[in-house]
């Protein structure tokens, strides 16, 4: 019997009776139903989660910082409400309570009073973290505690961010402010730089006017000293030239009184002379005389008379010099009192400025040495300025100067300085799509076992015919396998059309599809030929095996080191390595080798399931005859 016959023969008997035919259809779709229904539940479900029901409660009462009220539990909620991110809903604690323990709420998130109070602590010397409480019923929901876990997780960077971007807006106003103040103060420095070089300049002139004031005010010292002594004797001698100046003016008034009786006298002798001559000459007639012996005597008389004049005209002269000598040294006895009187006051004003001339020098001295130390000081003072200046005009530099736009794209990048960039190398798209490749094989998987609840796995005629083996074999392996790869071509129309999953590489899919149908089927196949029923349990075994250590969920790491060893060696993990490499546009060499493996075990299988008949050519046990434990 040729192997078409031997599969005919099998077909005919599956739809040979009505309800026989209805069981073939009905376990021929159960990987549909299965990978079908698993995948349209599962299909985006993160997409739906805005149909949770979740409780909001805000018992905030805000904070007033600064003369400014903010409510951030207000603010927070506002923005939660907006996110549709699940059914919210603002309730009351003791109704949030209530729901969640009555399953109207999957969990409750609460803003607590005192919420705004510790973020705005922040900025005080008291700082404390915010809290936010999460309400969960694990009786409602294990995955929906997880999901409100990541909810508040996800709301607890949200506010980090929001606080952290008030803070960031507020530190690069206030390092705007101090970029203000920065310039400020390298304009007022620069200012008294400028001043210091003036001032530094001045000084060294100062230095130098007073160094010749020091100069001076000691020679002034010196020279006052001498005055001061020269000058003490001063009012002794003065009151001696008044006494004797007093004694000469007496003794000159005396000798002009003298000066006057005698010009008096001289000035009598004067006027009589002239009637004496008269007289004289009257005589001289008298007694005969010639008028030339009178003329020669009278002229001797003239000439005495001219003689008096004469002395008496020196004698007023000498009188008048005597009257001005007298009253001048009147005068003069009056000044010397006077200076006789005057010179202790002048006497001690001189010693008074000596002593002054001496404390100015003691001045001028020290003035002298602090305009020098001021000339010292004043290059270094410039010297610092311009260090501060140049520092100043260092920090402003280093203090971009900013708009508001800018400062609020700043704070808003600081708040959140990083963004993730997903660069997918394969990327499924959706949660449905990510576990297809393993609901996939387990359909496939499934789908092979439970035909073979109604298909034969060999044919007895042809093996009591005595039949090749290994056709006998391939006839079990195909009947089914014809059937796996119909399953395999309508789940993938379901889950590439019915449900839009977005596959890379059809063709390699459907393949690597079909070829794992296959594969399960020369698996299953063989472990009916050898343990009969014990097989058919066993390959219920495998199935939960690989339901297990597929890595179809969590990574295949994640397994208890038994598991992940096993993970290597089952054909359903390769199916599902394959098949997410084909479906995401992963790697092409990485399915090829995965689907080498599977002919490995398909190739290994039909060997052993061709052992397994070929024993069965040779002899029979009462194992064989007796019927099957499940049916």
């Amino acid at each position: 019997m040729k192997i078409p016959a031997m599969i005919a023969a099998e077909f005919r008997r599956l739809v040979r009776k009505p309800m026989a035919f209805i069981a073939l259809v009905a376990l021929g779709i159960v990987p549909l139903l299965y990978g079908g229904f698993y995948l349209w539940a599962n299909q985006d479900p993160y997409d739906r989660l805005g149909q949770i029901p979740v409780a909001l409660v805000v018992a905030d009462r805000g904070v007033t910082s600064d003369g400014t009220y903010t409510n951030y539990g207000d603010r927070i909620a506002t923005k939660i409400l907006d996110s549709n991110t699940f059914d919210w809903h603002r309730v009351s604690a003791k109704e949030a309570a209530q729901g969640v323990d009555d399953q109207r709420f999957d969990f409750a998130v609460t803003l607590p009073r005192g919420f705004s109070e510790a973020i705005a602590s922040s900025s005080t010397d008291d700082p404390r973290q915010a809290e936010l409480v999460l309400t969960t019923n694990d009786a409602n929901s294990y995955l929906g505690t997880t999901i409100g876990q990541q909810a508040i997780k996800t709301i607890t960077n949200d506010i980090v961010a929001q606080v952290n971007e008030e803070a960031a807006s507020t530190f690069l106003i206030s390092l705007s402010i101090i970029r203000t103040s920065l310039s400020t103060a390298s304009d007022g420095v620069t200012e008294l730089l400028s001043g210091a070089q003036t001032a530094s300049a001045g000084a060294t002139e100062l230095a130098s006017g007073t160094t010749q004031l020091a100069s001076g005010s000691a020679t002034l010292r010196d020279g006052l000293g001498q005055l001061a002594s020269g000058t003490a004797s001063l009012p002794a001698e003065s009151t001696a030239l008044a006494n004797g100046a007093a004694e000469v003016a007496s003794g000159n008034q005396r000798v002009a009184a003298l000066g006057d009786q005698v010009s008096a006298a001289s000035s009598d002798v004067i006027a009589s002379l002239q009637p004496v001559r008269n007289e004289i000459e009257q005589r001289l007639l008298t007694s005969g005389l010639t008028p030339a012996q009178i003329a020669e005597a009278l002229t001797v008389l003239d000439d005495l008379n001219a003689a008096v004049q004469n002395g008496d005209a020196r004698l007023k002269q000498a009188v008048g010099q005597l009257d001005t000598l007298a009253a001048g040294s009147s005068e003069v006895a009056a000044g010397a009192r006077r200076l006789a009187q005057a010179a202790p006051t002048l006497t001690n004003g001189i010693q008074s400025a000596a002593a002054g001339s001496a404390e100015l020098a003691t001045g001028a001295s020290e003035v002298n040495s602090g305009a020098a130390e001021l000339s010292s000081g004043l290059p270094q003072l410039v010297s610092g300025l311009a260090t501060l200046q140049s520092g100043l005009a260092d920090g402003i530099q280093r203090i971009p100067e900013t708009t508001e736009q800018q400062r609020a794209a700043q704070a808003k990048n600081i708040a959140d300085p990083v963004t993730v960039k997903t660069a997918a190398v394969a990327e499924a798209g959706t949660y449905g799509a990510g576990l297809a490749p393993f609901f996939m094989g387990l359909a496939a998987w499934i789908g092979i076992y439970a035909l073979f609840l109604i298909i034969k796995p060999f044919s007895r005629r042809a093996i009591t015919a005595l039949h090749s083996p290994v056709k006998i074999a391939i006839a079990g392996w195909l009947t089914p396998t014809m059937i796996g790869v119909l399953q395999m071509i309508g789940l993938f129309v379901i889950v590439a059309v019915v449900l839009g999953f977005k596959v890379e590489n059809p063709a390699g899919t459907i393949g690597l599809m079909v070829l794992s149908s296959a594969t399960f089927a020369s698996i299953l196949l063989a472990l009916n030929i050898w343990l009969g029923s014990v097989g058919e349990f066993l390959g219920l075994v495998m199935m939960v095996l690989q339901l297990v250590t597929a890595g179809g969920t969590f990574p295949w790491q994640t397994l208890p080191a038994p598991l992940a060893f096993i993970h290597h060696l089952l054909p359903m993990s390769y199916t599902v390595d394959g098949l997410r490499q084909l479906m995401y546009g992963g790697n092409l060499t990485d399915a090829i080798n995965d689907a080498w493996v599977l002919l490995a075990w398909l190739a290994t299988a039909l060997v052993v399931a061709s052992l397994g008949v070929a024993r069965m050519t040779r002899f029979r046990t009462l194992g064989d005859l007796e019927p099957s434990l499940i049916g």
